[in-house]
Order: structure tokens, then C-alpha cells, then sequence
């Protein structure tokens, strides 16, 4: 099997994957979701419905019931990593001395990063409860354009303080909502987006020093082989200079686990910084993503159970779409220092 088959089923398995979490992690259509819907569609007549149904069950206990699946498996993809850094590139990087203290830091940031996702598991979003209902509705005031005053939650039977959603997965309304987040097995509110941005940042900054370490370590490999002056015999007899998908393939082939461990972590590093961009820029607008999706399309509680119905833009004397905007400060403390309810004493 020759380099290019092998990443093209490479390339192939991270797309099928990345499509999945789109399709089933959100509630936003994406270009990877219309792909799948297609594909599925393309594929169902010649598959048999007893294949179908069992699919769709399992697909649906994975990303629509909570289940701590996918907490092992970011385990497990962590575990693989380190694993294959240990016991190679380590011993590589010594071998060009890297210093013990840069080769330190992948493991510090392991520990940082998985103390912030234990909290992110861990800690309550900011559960709605009958206790604390009192107090949370008073934390925000409704906009009237997304959230109305008086809505009820069907299935908790409490009014809805603004700003909060109905986890269908969690079966609990969680205070001022952002998603539900299958990788921590919990949703992300109020009480635990700082834990969730941090811990953002931390496997980032994992994933790029790695990626870091061992793409130095390649490349100097290259340069002390000499392949980038080296020739090669094509399949016509003839003499060519080796290029870059000479090197690559050579690489690929030489140590065919750290490529694939670097191209991992390339794309887990760009994929979660991009997300992770996303997120701060919430923050600094005091916005969550549910209230950026319904915002694009101006979706407010009243279109519930119908959320195909889009209102129209708000009316004269209604909010406008940065309603919760404080100013940047305001917005970040209020993100790392939530609010809380104050408590009157009785006299």
C-alpha cells in the first residue's frame, strides 16, 4: 500500500469523523451534516432497515443520552498521544538536546488541562432548581426578543429565567445555557464556561507544544539524512531530485506513527483553536452560542415546540442582539465570576 493510499484512508477517517460530531452535536446544520445527510440518503435503499434502525439507535444513545463514551475515548486519543511522544519523540529530541525543560512542558500542561476537565464534568452548570429558582430569575432581565417573561418549561415546570435552555440530553434547564458539550458529559453554563475555556486553551496549547516538538524533531531528521539533496530512480530508470512528497513520503514511511500522531494533533489544534476563538469572542460580547444560533435567525421561546418558525427582526422598544453587552471587562468577569443572586434579610 503506497503513501498516498494510506492518507487518503487517513484523511478519510478524520472526515467521516468530523462529520458525525457536526451532525449529531449541535443543533446547527453544517456543510460536513448536509454531506452525511446526503450520503445517508444515497446509501439507504441498498441498506437493509433492521441496519438502519440499529444505527440509529446507537447514534442517538451516543450524542442524544448522556454517556461518559466519549470522555474515554478523548482518554484514550490522550493516552495514545503521550504514549507515542514517550516512548519516540522523547528520545529523539534528547538525541538533538532539547533541553528536559521544554520536553517538561507537554506533561505540565497534561496536568493543568486535566484538572480543568475534571471540573468541567464535574461541576454543576448552574442547574435551574426549585431552591435557587427565586434567585436566578432575577440575575437577568429578558430582552423580549429571545427570551419572554412567564414562558414555562414544560417538562421542569418552572418559569424560564431568561437566558436559560432546556437540556434535552441532561433533562434539566441550566442557567444561562451555552451548549451541551459530549466531551465533558455536561452542559456548559453559568457556573462552569470559565472551567470550559480554560480547559480549551490548555489542551491548545498541549496539542501545539507536541505538535511543535515533533515536527522540530522531523525536520531535523531531514536535514541530517540529507534527503533534501538526495536523488532518486523513478520508475522510467531515470535519476530525479527527491522534492517535498519524496521527503514526506519518506518520512511517512520511516516513522509512519509520529506522522500520524503530528497530523493529528495539527488538526485537533486548529479545529479547537478556531472553536476556542469562537467562544472568547462570545464572551467578550457577554453572548452564548445558543443565543448566537437563535440570533441568526432572530428564533425566540415563543416559536417553541416549533422552531421553524423565525420571528422577524424586534419591533420598536424591543432588545437588540447585544441586549447582554456590559463592555468588555464587565463581560469577562461576569463569565469568571458568575453572578449570583442577592438575598435579602429580613428585618
Amino acid at each position: 500500500m503506497d503513501f498516498l493510499t494510506l492518507f487518503a484512508i487517513y484523511m478519510g477517517v478524520v472526515l467521516t469523523c468530523i462529520a458525525l460530531v457536526c451532525k449529531y452535536s449541535g443543533q446547527q446544520q453544517t456543510p460536513f451534516g448536509v454531506l452525511f445527510d446526503a450520503l445517508t440518503k444515497a446509501v439507504s435503499p441498498w441498506t437493509p432497515l433492521w441496519l438502519q434502525s440499529f444505527t440509529q439507535r446507537i447514534l442517538h444513545k451516543l450524542f442524544h443520552q448522556r454517556n461518559s463514551m466519549f470522555i474515554f475515548l478523548h482518554i484514550f486519543l490522550e493516552g495514545m498521544v503521550y504514549t507515542e511522544f514517550t516512548y519516540e519523540v522523547f528520545g529523539f529530541c534528547r538525541d538533538m538536546d532539547t533541553t528536559l525543560t521544554s520536553l517538561s512542558v507537554p506533561y505540565i500542561l497534561l496536568v493543568i488541562k486535566s484538572w480543568f476537565f475534571y471540573l468541567c464534568i464535574n461541576r454543576d452548570p448552574g442547574t435551574v432548581t426549585k431552591k435557587r429558582h427565586a434567585g436566578q430569575v432575577q440575575l437577568y432581565p429578558y430582552d423580549k426578543r429571545l427570551f419572554h417573561p412567564g414562558l414555562c418549561c414544560p417538562t421542569c415546570q418552572l418559569v424560564k429565567p431568561a437566558r436559560s435552555k432546556h437540556c434535552r440530553v441532561c433533562n434539566r434547564c441550566v442557567q444561562r445555557f451555552d451548549h451541551h458539550c459530549v466531551w465533558v458529559n455536561n452542559c456548559v453554563g453559568a457556573q462552569n464556561t470559565r472551567y470550559f475555556l480554560l480547559y480549551l486553551l490548555s489542551v491548545c496549547a498541549m496539542a501545539g507544544d507536541i505538535a511543535l516538538l515533533t515536527g522540530d524533531m522531523l525536520l531535523h531528521a531531514v536535514v541530517r539524512s540529507g534527503l533534501l539533496r538526495a536523488r532518486y530512480v523513478d520508475d522510467n530508470g531515470q535519476q530525479q531530485e527527491a522534492g517535498m512528497l519524496f521527503v514526506i513520503q519518506h518520512l511517512f514511511l520511516t516513522f509512519p506513527r509520529i506522522v500520524f500522531m503530528l497530523g493529528f494533533l495539527v488538526f485537533v489544534f486548529l479545529l479547537l483553536a478556531s472553536y476556542a476563538m469562537f467562544h472568547f469572542y462570545l464572551g467578550v460580547v457577554n453572548q452564548t452560542s445558543n443565543e448566537w444560533y437563535k440570533g441568526r435567525g432572530h428564533i425566540c421561546q415563543h416559536c417553541h415546540p416549533s422552531p421553524d418558525h423565525l420571528c422577524g427582526p424586534p419591533a420598536s422598544g424591543q432588545s437588540k442582539r447585544w441586549f447582554y453587552n456590559r463592555g468588555v471587562l464587565k463581560n469577562l468577569k461576569e463569565i469568571f465570576c458568575p453572578l449570583s443572586p442577592v438575598h435579602k434579610k429580613d428585618n
